[in-house]
């Protein structure tokens, strides 16, 4: 019979500092959304009162979700469609540029170099997009784009493009090509082949990429600032726009806040597993 033994002082510890490291991680991720929860049911002077904790004693109210979603709230509903329709518009377009460009990248070799090519798309994530605002506002205009839905899907698509490209390139160069060359062999062409071979086993990633091109273009806020006034503005402007001659009003950025997040969050429930597989292709080897 086999004693069994403790685990030693220093493994202990380990996990100690590890779940408090986790549970500290956890709680600042988490505070803007308590925050934003708390303060959406406080007065405009409860919630002014200088407090690190937000649920301090206060009567909560109904007025700010009243405000912003009854009739005085029209605007909110008209936001809220506007990035809906923007957001959705620029994942459309990212998502059959990225996959079919991801697709070419992972099966055929360019002259310029497949690495270069790659890392120009991974470029384009670390360049500032405020300094891309001039040369694109000009454009906008120049091409009777300004505040519409069709511009804004221009330019978030352009800034979504390679999260679409270098997941579905990561995926495409994982999948086994017996099953294409299967289909070239019976006289299928590439395209016929991406389209009715490729195409339909890629649905984890292509989720994954439209999941994250879709929160992006919809958290979009600095050339939504400039480049829309009304007609196509979007509900991130509008969360921005509670700001009077009395000052902020904090109890509408929280319930603004709120009706921002849910949208994306749901959608992210509804597909979670698809996202967590085609965000780990490639991940394991073996």
């Amino acid at each position: 019979m086999t004693s069994r033994t403790s685990p030693p002082i220093s493994r202990i510890i380990q996990h100690v500092l590890l779940w408090i490291a986790v549970i500290v991680v956890t709680l600042a991720a988490l505070y803007p959304f308590l925050w934003a929860l708390i303060t959406s049911f406080k007065s405009q002077r409860d919630a002014l009162q200088p407090t690190i904790v937000p649920f301090v004693e206060f009567q909560p109210i109904m007025d700010n979700w009243n405000a912003e979603l009854g009739p005085t709230g029209q605007e909110n509903f008209k936001a809220l469609g506007n990035s809906a329709i923007i957001a959705t518009g620029a994942t459309l377009v990212a998502m059959i540029l990225g996959t079919l460009a991801g697709y070419g990248l992972a099966r055929f070799r360019y002259g310029i170099g497949n690495r270069n090519l790659v890392s120009w798309f991974l470029s384009q994530r670390f360049l500032p997009p405020v300094a891309t605002l001039i040369p694109f506002f000009l454009l906008i205009q120049q091409l009777g784009l300004y505040d519409t839905h069709a511009g804004m899907i221009i330019i978030n698509a352009t800034f979504v493009l390679p999260f679409a490209v270098l997941i579905m390139r990561d995926f495409f160069a994982e999948f086994p090509k017996d099953l294409e060359e299967a289909a070239l062999v019976d006289g299928a062409n590439h395209f016929q082949v991406f389209l009715r071979v490729a195409l339909p086993i890629a649905g984890p990633a292509l989720v994954a990429a439209a999941i994250l091109c879709f929160t992006f273009a919809w958290n979009e806020f600095i050339f939504a600032s400039v480049l829309t006034t009304r007609n196509a503005q979007p509900f991130t402007v509008k969360i921005s726009s509670t700001g009077t001659v009395r000052g902020i009003h904090f109890g509408f950025v929280a319930t603004r806040m709120l009706l921002a997040v849910i949208p994306p969050l749901v959608l992210s429930l509804f597909v979670q597993r698809y996202i967590v597989r085609g965000l780990t292709l490639g991940a394991v080897k073996g």
